[in-house]
């Protein structure tokens, strides 16, 4: 075949029998935000013909996974769902009740249950429940707050365990939103531009990009900086590609990534490799945190930490002298610092390791958005120059009166529509206000872990209208104990979902769902790190249509309009966003600072850089230099931390599940369960109904090193069943030495949609108050004992529900497992046993071909 070259082509042109429309990927179906480059072939008839990548994109230069190309298989899925559906909540469970309705119909159903729920109960009744979301961004916020009237807006996952805790400690430690590696993607000319430097050192730290480009970094800028220099130091229990090309791969005990990082800091504070210009300007609390890091109870050295992780003291001195000896060195750092209760830790040593090597927004190193200045606020370049011969000293903010989450508000501006319209006393209502505050007012959501309690035992009040809005509630990476969800969300007395597909949670407890359109059925716009990296602005550009799906968006407007919510009314009383174009030019696309039909037009927009922005006052809205701290500086003793009750300097906590910690338990459960690494076939829960997909990866898998096969009788290929006292799921063996003895690891988000959609256990429903036995107490949160407990429902080996429960790792994950501060939970660094089968559930494809083989 011969490449035809479409550089320079419009977002929209026609070629030979095709239409084709120039776009940038996001969700649905997934992935994270990084935009990669689309061009989409429909035919006369407006269908989507076929899919090829998008030569112009200056990242991705036309390079596709077999996600994207398969965009086909998942617009025309014979699954779908494209019409407004209802059924009678009498019905739940039973997939024949569903009937197609109007949107009319289903808005006006919708108001009916929000005003009685509310009227009722008080709006604090009503929940949303969301995961990675569908559009652009999470909406999870807005849709609760602004179109539903509740505080309650809640990211399911325990310890809300993916990017918040990263980007929460970037906000109170850096105050910047999030320190992303410099791969030259917002810079014109890429990696040839002049000013951008190759970093000399890249660090994987628990985070494998190449399958998932997770959070926004486009995984393969880091093979192109390889192919120019860069050299690797991996950070990974795991053995994956880029490991083997590193010159050092720190194979650490899931769950220490905190003790290693406090042990490449010991060696860089007390061998004077750290940057002191950097350190004596720009930075606050050095000498106590050096002091934290060198206190032989608190603090760590590289010989306790080699014990703590199990790698070669020699490694950790490497890797760190290769680091900080490196001028730029970057950090790529993953979902591991999440998924763990001592992550806040992690990150914020992690943030200190970027900040006293002098890589924060550096070329090559750490970059940082910039931020609009404050109304009134000059920002021309006489302002800057008078910014850059200003000294530090008195640019400090007084923490009383600031607002504790401005850094995150400014990177992602307008954020706050709906939570600014409720009043204080409802505010003060949102489940886990009470407990974790610095939770509560940083993501403008409900604590997860709370409102797991919520919904089981109806602490500290009983949630009774369900949104499930664009997440695959049941069948996680979005919730720890999912059987336990799964039982609370039964009594909702009233429940709607919006998706593109039947999840098993949908078809569970949804009594309303609402069809949602791809990425190849709306408009919308990628913003890489949700805008809080100076990378890209992406187009979603519409290609076709299909059914009556709706994007996200559109429903945000229309609804809130029909809801006649105050929020989203402008001074006139006419929509505060006219349509889904308004809504992308107010609130996506303003990096840019141009509508979004001139976006459309570019397609994708590189931001630019503009480097070193501590010192020109581009990191504040009032222009003075520095960071958007209290101190304004990058907070080496956070004293944020410290006003919401948290140590202000980091600690190791050992995993509560380790073996070291626990003896009997590790008798009990021998293995060291990690979860959640990403596969090039699906994102999460999605895909699985993509025969072309599937076929990629069949079957759940668990990797287990052979040593450890040998001595519990696992052959490669065979299945078993992993367990621990709070549940069970069954797994094909991959037998490899690419995980540490002692280690297991699961694939997550495992459902079988070609299986029996009818619910087995829709008859028998546990009341809220019945569904969790409380068991040890895991900390007192401000007064308040925090318990973690035993759902005491077990379905792991019902058909039904898509065979949600056969392998399910996320009912082995329990609740409550989290920082002081909410955030966190125990993924990454679990415990189970390992028992062979007997039995085979392989994945029947034929069965698979059969149901979604044939294309509408």
């Amino acid at each position: 075949m011969e490449f035809k070259n479409d550089l320079g082509k419009p977002w929209k042109y026609e070629d030979g029998d095709f239409t084709v429309v120039r776009t940038s990927m996001w969700s649905p179906p997934g992935c994270h935000p990084v935009g990669c480059g689309l061009k989409l072939y429909v035919d006369a008839e407006g269908r989507l013909d076929h899919v090829e990548g998008d030569e112009n994109n200056p990242i991705t230069k036309g390079r596709l996974c077999a996600r994207c190309l398969a965009l086909k298989d998942y617009v025309y899925n014979p699954s779908r769902v494209i019409y407004p559906m209802k059924r009678d909540p009498k019905d739940r469970g039973q997939h024949d009740k569903w009937e197609r309705i109007t949107w009319d119909e289903a808005y006006a159903l919708i108001k009916e249950k929000r005003d009685y729920f509310r009227d009722t109960y008080g709006p604090e009744s009503m929940a949303v429940f969301s995961g990675t979301g569908r559009s652009g961004g999470i909406l999870v916020a807005d849709m609760a707050q602004a179109v539903l009237g509740t505080p309650n807006a809640c990211y399911t996952q325990s310890g809300y365990a993916c990017y918040q805790p990263r980007s929460m400690s970037c906000s109170h430690v850096l105050g910047a939103y999030y320190p992303e590696m410099d791969y030259a993607g917002g810079l014109e000319g890429t990696y040839d531009n002049p000013v951008y430097r190759v970093p000399e050192v890249i660090v994987m730290w628990g985070k494998m990009a190449l399958a998932s480009n997770g959070d926004g970094l486009w995984g393969h800028a880091v093979i192109d900086l390889m192919k120019r220099g860069a050299k690797l130091i991996s950070v990974d229990p795991r053995v994956n590609w880029l490991a083997t090309r590193a010159e050092v791969h720190l194979r650490v005990r899931p769950g220490t990534d905190t003790a290693l990082a406090m042990a490449w800091l010991s060696i860089i504070i007390n061998e004077d490799l750290y940057d002191h210009d950097f350190v004596e300007k720009w930075t606050y609390g050095f000498e106590e945190f050096s002091a934290r890091i060198n206190d032989p109870d608190k603090g760590m050295t590289p010989e306790r930490a080699a014990e703590i992780c199990e790698v070669p003291v020699e490694d950790i001195y490497r890797a760190a002298r290769l680091y900080a000896a490196a001028k730029p060195a970057s950090i790529a750092w993953g979902l591991a610092f999440d998924q763990n209760q001592n992550g806040n830790q992690a990150a914020h040593c992690v943030l200190a390791l970027m900040a006293i090597c002098g890589n924060i927004d550096v070329p090559g190193g750490q970059i940082i958005a910039e931020i609009d200045p404050a109304p009134g606020v000059e920002d021309d370049a006489e302002a800057q120059a008078a910014a850059e011969t200003a000294a530090v000293e008195g640019s400090t903010l007084d923490i009383d009166k600031a607002d504790d989450t401005s850094a995150e508000d400014a990177a992602r501006p307008q954020r706050r529509i709906g939570w600014d319209s409720l009043p204080d006393d409802l505010k003060g209502k949102t489940i886990g206000y009470d407990e974790y505050p610095l939770y509560v007012d940083n993501i403008r959501n409900a604590q997860a872990d709370m409102m797991f309690d919520a919904v089981t035992k109806g602490e500290p009040y009983r949630i009774r209208m369900g949104w499930i809005q664009s997440t695959a509630l049941l069948t996680p990476t979005c919730c720890a104990q999912p059987t336990g969800w799964y039982e609370g969300c039964k009594n909702l007395e009233w429940c709607m979902a919006t998706d593109c597909f039947i999840t098993p949670a949908i078809e569970a407890f949804a009594d309303l769902v609402l069809p949602l359109a791809s990425c190849a059925e709306k408009d919308d716009v990628v913003m890489t790190h949700y805008a809080g990296s100076p990378v890209t602005l992406g187009s979603v550009n519409k290609a076709v249509d299909v059914g009556e799906v709706k994007s996200d968006i559109q429903i945000l407007i229309e609804l809130g309009e029909y809801l006649e919510m105050d929020c989203l009314k402008d001074e006139d009383g006419g929509r505060l966003f006219k349509d889904e174009a308004d809504f992308l030019t107010q609130r996506r696309a303003r990096p840019a600072k141009m509508p979004f039909e001139d976006l459309r037009d570019q397609v994708v927009f590189q931001r630019g850089v503009n480097y070193r922005k501590y010192e020109t006052g581009k990191l504040r809205p009032d222009r003075k230099p520095g960071f958007l701290t209290p101190t304004g500086r990058v907070e080496l003793w956070s004293t944020a931390y410290a006003h919401y009750g948290e140590d202000p300097l980091p600690y190791y906590q050992e995993p509560a599940f380790s073996p070291h910690k626990d003896p009997e338990l590790a008798a009990k459960y021998p293995f060291i369960l990690t979860t959640g690494a990403r596969n090039y076939a699906s994102f999460h829960a999605e895909h699985r109904q993509i025969p072309v997909l599937r076929e990629l990866h069949p079957d759940p898998i668990i990797e287990i090193n052979p040593e450890d096969a040998a001595q519990v009788g696992v052959a490669d290929g065979q299945w078993v069943e992993i367990k621990n006292d709070y549940g069970r799921a069954k797994f094909k063996a991959v037998v490899s030495p690419i995980v540490k003895k002692g280690v297991v690891q699961t694939d997550h988000g495992w459902w079988f949609p070609e299986r029996q959609a009818d619910d087995d256990a829709r008859g028998t429903i546990l009341p809220v108050g019945k569904i969790v036995e409380d068991h040890e107490v895991q900390a007192v949160i401000n007064g308040k004992e925090i318990k973690d407990g035993f759902v005491k429902a077990d379905h792991a080996d019902e058909q039904g529900l898509y065979g949600v429960w056969q392998s399910n790792v996320n009912d082995l994950v329990s609740n409550h497992y989290n920082s002081r501060l909410g955030y966190g939970g125990p993924y990454k660094c679990n415990c189970c046993s390992v028992t062979p089968l007997q039995e085979s559930y392989d994945t029947d494809m034929n069965l698979v071909v059969e149901k979604f083989g044939e294309l509408v």
